[in-house]
């Protein structure tokens, strides 16, 4: 049975969300797949080995990624340039579909730019507004960004913009990367 194993930072939750959405969908079709924060993994180590192929996600906040990931990236450079299958970016601007093309995101155009893997496939989710589970201060920030954008501002608002169908057509893509011995 392959093996793969989904690597991820999550700051509120969602990416964390998705990546178990994918996970739940590789075990569906029959494949051994688990799921660990990038956390988790620097604490108790990944075992390389284990795993026929690795995912990474992360999300983005204030226009950018944890700097957890850019180090990660490059403390596992050639665990990921061997065993990393692909990178998804999980953001609010992708809410609009233009900017789920590579190409068009300015978010994954600055991770590619500025970590030291260079994944071959990538994949753009749209994220989750969630202004009542942000702190004030990312809550007003936030806000403002929206207001630039043309996003919502109400701070009640918990918007879901993740496409779970489209997740699971990734999911099933990752599966035709895992690499056959």
């Amino acid at each position: 049975m392959k093996s793969i194993l989904i690597l991820y930072y999550s700051r509120g939750g969602h990416t964390a969300r998705i990546s178990r959405c994918i996970a739940h969908r590789m075990q569906q079709q029959g494949y051994r797949c688990e799921i660990m924060d990038l956390l988790e993994a620097e604490k108790e180590g990944v075992d390389w080995q284990s795993w026929d192929a690795v995912v990474l996600g992360a999300c983005v906040l204030y226009g950018t990624y944890d700097k957890s990931v850019f180090e990660f990236c490059s403390k596992h450079l050639p665990q990921l340039q061997a065993k990393a299958i692909s990178f998804f970016s999980v953001n609010v601007v992708a809410r609009n579909p233009e900017k789920r093309i590579p190409k068009n995101n300015r978010y994954l155009q600055k991770f590619l730019e500025l970590s030291a893997w260079k994944p071959q496939d990538v994949k753009i989710i749209a994220g989750k507004v969630d202004y009542p589970s942000w702190r004030w201060l990312d809550k007003q920030m936030i806000r403002l960004i929206m207001k630039i954008t043309h996003g919502p501002t109400d701070t009640k608002a918990v918007i879901d913009y993740t496409d779970y169908q489209d997740l699971e057509a990734y999911a099933d893509h990752l599966l035709t990367l895992i690499p056959t011995d």
